[in-house]
C-alpha cells in the first residue's frame, strides 16, 4: 500500500516537491556556511519526494547549534518550503482523492521549516533513532 501511496504522490506533487528541496539546496550550498543547510534540504526533499513509509523523529544529541540553525533556516528557505506546503496542500485538498495527499503535504510543514535536530526513518522503528 506504501508503493501505491507513494506512486501517486509523486505524480501529484512529490516531484515538484522535490525539484523545489533541490533548487533550495543548490542555492544554500554556494556558500561554505551554507553547505549543511543545503544538504539538509537535499535530505528532506528525499523524504518529500517518497514520504510514505517514512516519518521525522527527534535525535536526543542535537543541541543549541541546531537550534540556532534552525533559526537561519526559517529565514533562509524554511518558509519558502513551507508555503509549497501549505499551497500544494490545499489543492490537493480540493478533490476527495486528494485529500489524504494534502494531509501528508500538511504533516511536511513542521520538518520544512525547522528540518535541523531531526532524523528520517521508516515507520515500523520510529524510535530506531534515539
Amino acid at each position: 500500500m506504501k508503493t501505491i501511496l507513494n506512486v501517486i504522490w509523486l505524480v501529484l506533487s512529490g516531484f515538484w516537491l522535490f525539484l523545489g528541496y533541490l533548487f533550495a539546496g543548490a542555492l544554500l550550498c554556494v556558500t561554505i556556511i551554507g553547505i549543511p543547510f543545503g544538504l539538509a534540504s537535499f535530505r528532506i526533499g528525499v523524504y518529500a519526494l517518497w514520504p510514505f513509509g517514512r516519518t521525522t523523529v527527534e535525535r536526543r544529541d542535537a543541541g543549541a547549534p541546531s537550534c540556532v540553525g534552525n533559526v537561519l533556516w526559517l529565514l533562509l528557505a524554511g518558509w519558502w518550503l513551507a508555503l509549497a506546503h501549505i499551497t500544494t496542500g490545499i489543492l490537493l485538498c480540493v478533490t476527495i482523492i486528494g485529500i489524504p495527499f494534502g494531509i501528508a503535504n500538511f504533516k511536511l510543514i513542521p520538518v520544512s521549516l525547522l528540518p535541523l535536530g531531526r532524523e528520517i526513518v521508516p515507520t515500523d522503528r520510529p524510535f530506531a533513532a534515539r
